[in-house]
C-alpha cells in the first residue's frame, strides 16, 4: 500500500465541497493499495456548449484526484502536494453519463509525484488521459 494511513472513500468524500470539485460533483469511488478512482457527471455543469464533456472539466476530475492521491501519500500535517504540471489528451467525446477517473502513480519521489490518470465513460471506453506532477511542499498556513 503507497498511502500514507488507510482512507476511506467516506474520508474523501466528506471533505469540504465548497471547492471545484464539489461545484462539479467529484465524487471518490474506490481505494485501492496503489490507486484511487473517481467519478464525475456529465452535465450541463461539466459540458460546453456544443453538448460534449467539457476538455477542462476532465482536466478539473484528473487534477482533482492526482493531487488527493499525492496528498493520501504523504504526511498531510507536515507537507502538501500542489498541482505543478498536468496535460491531457482527450481521445473521444462524452454527452451523457458519468465518467470515471483511475490514478495510479508513475513516480512517488520526496519533492514531486507524477499520476497517470485515465478516464472513461459509461461503455468502460477511455475518453482521456492525463499526467500530472504534483510538487510536494511544506504545508502552509492559510
Amino acid at each position: 500500500m503507497i498511502w500514507f494511513k488507510k482512507y476511506t472513500t467516506s474520508d474523501l468524500n466528506t471533505r469540504p465541497q465548497n471547492n471545484l470539485g464539489g461545484l462539479l460533483n467529484i465524487v471518490f469511488t474506490e481505494i485501492g493499495d496503489d490507486f484511487i478512482e473517481a467519478t464525475m457527471p456529465v452535465n450541463d455543469k461539466t459540458k460546453q456548449p456544443a453538448g460534449i464533456l467539457h476538455g477542462g472539466a476532465s482536466v478539473v476530475l484528473a487534477e482533482t484526484i492526482g493531487s488527493i492521491a499525492s496528498n493520501m501519500v504523504i504526511d498531510a500535517e507536515k507537507l502538501m502536494g500542489v498541482g505543478l504540471e498536468i496535460n491531457a489528451n482527450h481521445l473521444r467525446p462524452v454527452v451523457n453519463g458519468q465518467v470515471t477517473a483511475k490514478c495510479t502513480p508513475i513516480h512517488l519521489g520526496n519533492k514531486t509525484h507524477v499520476w497517470d490518470i485515465k478516464l472513461y465513460n459509461d461503455e468502460g471506453k477511455m475518453t482521456c488521459i492525463s499526467r500530472l506532477t504534483v510538487a510536494i511542499i511544506p504545508r502552509m498556513k492559510v
